[in-house]
């Protein structure tokens, strides 16, 4: 039963990561711009999300829904803000300047590690597809106090550390083939999605704050 449990959990490491949304196209654009090692920093970013969701939905499953639902006005307004403005920067963003640096020094950047994690909690589909993961694979519900969920979460993180490697290694191996002019494009492209994105969030916050007339708070 062990063993079975921790290879869903891996199973839902990869499922939480493998839908395209902001966490996706932001390390798409990290892997092209900056390369292998950029583009897996900021997928271990996501897996840190991934993880900390993990927990929550392992332990208080139930309790965070409501607490999610009870508050989804503030965390679709307060996320939809901070996704649209990374996509903006992303946007805005001189790809040039960074592979430059890049052949200048080798270092990972904790920038995209830490925007990896900023976008993550921001957005509320993140932490309503590891919920409803656990939900399906019938996992959750567990003590706090019980530790023999310990190898189930690093199996959630071994998963999404997994997807994360593979794919930007992948398009690591054909970002060789763009040209820095495709790459300017990439960014403004996936920036702008982005952007759409975290404004559709503050829509629906604002729809369901104005229209609906929910409160805040």
């Amino acid at each position: 039963m062990v063993i079975i449990d921790i290879l869903k959990a891996f199973l839902i490491g990869i499922c939480a990561s493998a839908p395209v949304g902001p966490i996706a196209i932001l390390v798409i654009q990290k892997t092209l711009s900056k390369g292998h090692k950029a583009g897996f920093v900021t997928g271990l970013g996501a897996c840190l999300v991934d993880t900390v969701f993990s927990i929550v939905a392992i332990f208080a499953l139930a309790f965070a829904q409501k607490v999610i639902e009870d508050n989804k006005e503030i965390i679709l307004l307060a996320g939809g803000l901070v996704v649209a403005i990374l996509g903006w920067r992303m946007a805005v963003s001189n790809p040039f300047r960074k592979i430059k640096a890049e052949t200048e020094s080798t270092s990972i950047s904790i920038k995209d590690f830490l925007q990896a994690i900023a976008m993550g909690f921001s957005n509320p589909g993140a932490i309503l597809v590891i919920f409803a993961l656990f939900a399906f694979f019938g996992m959750g519900n567990t003590s706090p106090h019980d530790w023999k969920v310990a190898p189930i979460i690093f199996s959630v993180s071994a998963g999404a550390a997994a997807y994360w490697f593979c794919v930007t290694a992948l398009l690591n191996y054909f970002r060789k083939r763009f040209r820095l002019q495709t790459i300017m494009w990439i960014n403004r492209i996936a920036g702008a999605i982005i952007v759409i994105i975290g404004l559709s969030l503050i829509g629906e916050g604002l729809f369901r704050v104005i229209l609906l007339g929910k409160p805040l708070i």
